[in-house]
């Protein structure tokens, strides 16, 4: 089911003020929606669309508030609704790949040459070699250098692999079992900002988060915020479709905090559990365009007080070292919770997980191993660490 914003129609008669409330008695129209209370009593506001008309009061476009603490002014329509259907839950994902098969490439590649120095032509490790291969497989040349110095100290029983097997599982964060995206503020639904630069498979990702918790029985809902980049929308629309979720979309070129903010209202009113909210793709060096990803949050605290979203960032595991580097600028600019790794099945460098978690000490939720919706798994560093000496 999708949620647009219905097109303007031109009118010769148009009212002075359409919004909701009459500026001038402060009183409500008489086709405005009923209030929360009305909508938690009676069940959801279904408005029919042929009532609406322009609402020109907010501005053209949808142009953002000079005020970053006021909330985000719309676009040139409502929202209207389709019909409602109930959600179905669906027959759980099975994975289409594992992780020990999007692993294949690593281990073939930057493993296979790490364990072969670690036993060495005499027996012996080749510690040099060994931090070459660490390096190249884009776990970073200090972070190589520690990892060698701290194994040939440590005189593992196991020998040399075990010891190298062991420092590399230290490096991976700590992080509690059976994590799930949670609400933080009663009634309101989890919330999960996906940031990130184009190209990193952010759209898809959503689009396979979207379908793992749909299946679990979740009502989710989907904010087509990446307003400017061409086709991002009809792109979310169609994994919707896939999924079986719902969306809430503005015309392109729509101030991508007012979508934020709509889908919010919208998620409150349906009870939804999960709001999921792409975000429009930005270099990490463009700080204007990262201050939007700032006034987003402000947002979400202004309509949800109180409300604490989990921020991931998406990175394509074949960038490598400067996949680190835009990982870093996000973190610092609006404190990422949790990585989503792309295309891990497409490198033989999986070094990078190590490097992430060490360098911003931020867990990775999710490695994406294929193209299938099933393909998306979460995160076990124990688990990779196994596959990876497997």
């Amino acid at each position: 089911m999708f949620w647009r914003r219905k097109p303007e129609e031109a009118s010769e008669e148009a009212p002075d003020d359409t919004r909701d409330v009459d500026r001038a008695t402060a009183a409500p129209r008489p086709d405005a929606p009923p209030d929360d209370d009305a909508i938690a009593n009676d069940g959801p506001w279904e408005p029919d669309p042929a009532d609406f008309e322009p609402d020109a009061a907010w501005g053209p476009g949808g142009a953002a508030p000079t005020d970053p603490e006021q909330p985000p002014e719309r676009s040139n329509a409502p929202i209207f609704f389709d019909a409602p259907e109930p959600i179905p839950v669906r027959p759980t994902v099975e994975p289409a790949g594992s992780l020990d098969q999007g692993l294949e490439r690593t281990r073939g590649g930057f493993m296979s040459r790490l364990r072969g120095f670690l036993v060495g032509e005499d027996g012996g490790p080749a510690w040099d070699d060994v931090e070459e291969t660490l390096i190249g497989g884009d776990v970073g040349a200090a972070l190589a250098m520690d990892i060698v110095e701290n194994a040939r100290r440590r005189r593992d029983p196991g020998g040399a692999e075990a010891a190298v097997r062991a420092e590399l599982a230290s490096l991976l964060v700590k992080r509690e079992p059976g994590w799930e995206p949670r609400p933080s503020v009663d009634g309101g639904p989890a919330i999960i900002l996906i940031v990130g630069v184009n190209g990193t498979g952010k759209t898809t990702t959503i689009g396979k988060l979207a379908t793992r918790y749909a299946a679990e029985g979740r009502h989710v809902l989907l904010a087509a915020a990446d307003t400017f980049r061409a086709a991002a929308i009809d792109q979310l629309m169609i994994w919707a479709d896939r999924a079986g979720v719902q969306i809430v979309s503005h015309a392109p070129g729509a101030d991508p905090g007012a979508v934020v903010y709509d889908t919010l209202d919208a998620a409150l009113a349906r009870g939804a559990d999960l709001v999921i909210a792409d975000t429009a793709g930005r270099l990490h060096t463009k700080s204007n365009l990262m201050d939007e990803l700032t006034k987003i949050r402000r947002i979400i605290d202004k309509r949800i007080p109180g409300a604490t979203p989990e921020t991931f960032f998406v990175l394509d595991a074949t960038t490598g070292q400067n996949g680190l580097q835009q990982a870093k600028a996000f973190h610092e600019s609006v404190g990422l919770t949790g990585i989503v790794l792309t295309k891990l099945d497409s490198t033989a460098k999986g070094g990078i997980v190590f490097a992430i978690e060490h360098e911003l000490g931020v867990p990775v939720r999710f490695v994406g191993v294929g193209e299938q919706a099933g393909d998306l798994l979460p995160f076990d560093p124990e688990a990779f660490v196994a596959a990876l000496f497997g």
